[in-house]
């Protein structure tokens, strides 16, 4: 869990210091029909909520990372995507974060038509959800699937 959370919040870091060293605040350029990269920053969080309240938006996000260790944590050996997700989660968030605190916004650059512009944290978050998802969705299944063999004794 911990090396994906590195991982995230370092190819976050790295691609918001490469936009910002290489383009000018919105400058884009189109990559593909209906994909860009522009080179906007975002005060708020999701989608532009809460603009210009760092202080709420930091302590939201220090309470969900705290949240999202305990709760997750303790259930990362349920299912094989626990810790994975988690890290991708605690990364995305924690890096955004340190943007908020050091910049006072977050450097997003991926624009997709008819959709919010958004950075590699904010991938990574909704990734993580995801998976958090489907692990907790195979786990559940798993512990309530009637045609699963009892691991009790003597069943």
């Amino acid at each position: 869990m911990l090396a994906v959370a590195v991982a995230a919040l370092l190819a976050d870091q790295l691609t918001k210091r490469l936009i910002e060293s290489q383009m000018t605040l919105d400058e884009s350029h189109r990559i593909l029909p209906g994909v860009s990269i522009t080179y906007v920053r975002n005060s708020g969080i999701a989608f532009g909520i809460f603009p210009g309240r760092l202080g709420l938006v930091t302590v939201l996000t220090v309470i969900a990372v705290i949240w999202m260790l305990v709760h997750f944590a303790r259930s990362g050996s349920r299912h094989i995507l626990f810790p994975v997700a988690l890290g991708l989660l605690v990364g995305g968030s924690v890096s955004n974060l340190v943007d908020r605190v050091r910049d006072g916004h977050v450097t997003d650059f991926i624009h997709i038509t008819h959709w919010p512009t958004f950075n590699l944290a904010d991938s990574f978050i909704v990734i993580g959800v995801v998976m958090l998802l489907i692990g907790l969705a195979r786990t559940d299944r798993t512990h309530s699937d009637p045609g699963q063999p009892s691991a009790e004794p003597g069943a």
